[in-house]
């Protein structure tokens, strides 16, 4: 009887163990398969715009800031590739890849599927600091300067408020985000209400919209360690916030402090989204939607979810913008575009009958 049990034992676990290899090598089928999307999707849309350029230029124009090339192209080609096309691609790519990322750490780090980018205020702290530039005259940089201090202050706020308060401290940290990033949701309205209509109050609204228009490589390279720095903290952490999501007690008993691990994930998050925010504006459901798409390919492991939702964010948010710039004679602000398939998703994810 005993040999029986045991070996009826050694067979679930062959059994379980062989789930979590198909489980695995579809995973990282998956991944595979996002990263040639992204390096597809890259290559077409530097040729993708009013203005062709041919696969050869776009490749020739970049090789020939490697090694000398004879030109086949014409300048005026060449400074619409480097200064206008690429800056374009290169920021959406980094956007998206932020705020996917951001909001997969979050959903993870708050147990809760519903929980995006700009749970804790970023968002419309950075919106408030844009609004607040705006309306004080300052230029492009010190618009999108103001909005980075003004996001990482008040997700600092949001902290601060709910290290005082009572309760569930997860439940607390959201409460009071939502009640912060209403405070400075209405400190934006005051903000468009004083506004001058003539130009003020247009600068603002299309800021609220989000949009990559903007983008230079100068502006990238500001953002760039700040993105890199907060990405790289969330992908070696992704195998802790698995353990995040099993609860304080559980992850106490694996000998990991859970609040020291969520700070460091809620700072990091909050830089890759701050960064993203500044200088873009306000684009939404970005890091709601694509964490769940990738759950949905490869399960809620945050070891391979986290590398994925990367991808698929930046691949995502690139061809939206390449629809933004290429469906009508005036372009569509990117926010625009993303609410259009967020809102859908999110609506289908609320009245699904399986368990989020």
């Amino acid at each position: 009887m005993q040999s029986w049990k045991a070996y009826l034992v050694e067979d679930e676990q062959a059994q379980a163990f062989e789930t979590r290899s198909q489980a695995s090598k579809r995973a990282a089928w998956v991944i595979g398969g996002l990263a040639i999307f992204l390096v597809v999707a890259f290559f077409v849309s530097l040729m993708l715009g009013r203005y062709p350029i041919d696969p050869a230029q776009a490749l020739g124009i970049l090789a020939s800031k490697i090694v000398p090339v004879d030109a086949f192209w014409t300048d005026q080609q060449e400074t619409l590739f480097l200064n206008v096309r690429l800056p374009r691609i290169l920021l959406a790519i980094l956007v998206g890849c932020c705020l996917a990322t951001a909001g997969a750490a979050y959903q993870g780090t708050f147990q809760n599927p519903l929980v995006s980018p700009d749970i804790l205020g970023a968002s419309q702290g950075a919106a408030f600091g844009a609004a607040l530039a705006i309306l004080l005259g300052l230029a492009n940089w010190g618009v999108s300067i103001m909005a980075f201090l003004m996001a990482l202050f008040t997700v600092f706020l949001v902290l601060l408020i709910s290290s005082r308060a009572k309760g569930n401290h997860m439940m607390v940290v959201v409460l009071s985000g939502v009640m912060v990033s209403s405070l400075f949701s209405a400190g934006v309205s005051y903000a468009k209400l004083v506004a001058d209509p003539t130009d003020e109050l247009a600068e603002i609204t299309y800021w609220l919209m989000g949009s990559v228009t903007g983008a230079t490589l100068p502006k990238i390279g500001a953002v760039f360690p700040i993105m890199l720095i907060g990405c790289a903290v969330l992908f070696i952490m992704r195998w802790r916030i698995n353990i995040l999501t099993m609860g304080d007690d559980e992850a106490s008993t694996m000998g990991v402090n859970a609040r020291v691990i969520r700070i460091i994930v809620i700072i990091a998050a909050t830089l890759v989204t701050a960064a993203s925010v500044c200088v873009t504006g306000m684009i939404g459901w970005v890091g709601l939607v694509i964490p769940h798409l990738c759950r949905m390919m490869i399960g809620a492991d945050y070891r391979k979810l986290i590398p994925a939702s990367m991808l698929l964010g930046a691949g995502f948010l690139l061809v939206v913008d390449d629809v933004a710039r290429l469906a009508t004679t005036a372009e569509i602000p990117i926010g625009i575009l993303t609410a259009f398939v967020g809102a859908p998703f999110f609506l289908f994810l609320i009245t699904r009958r399986k368990k989020l």
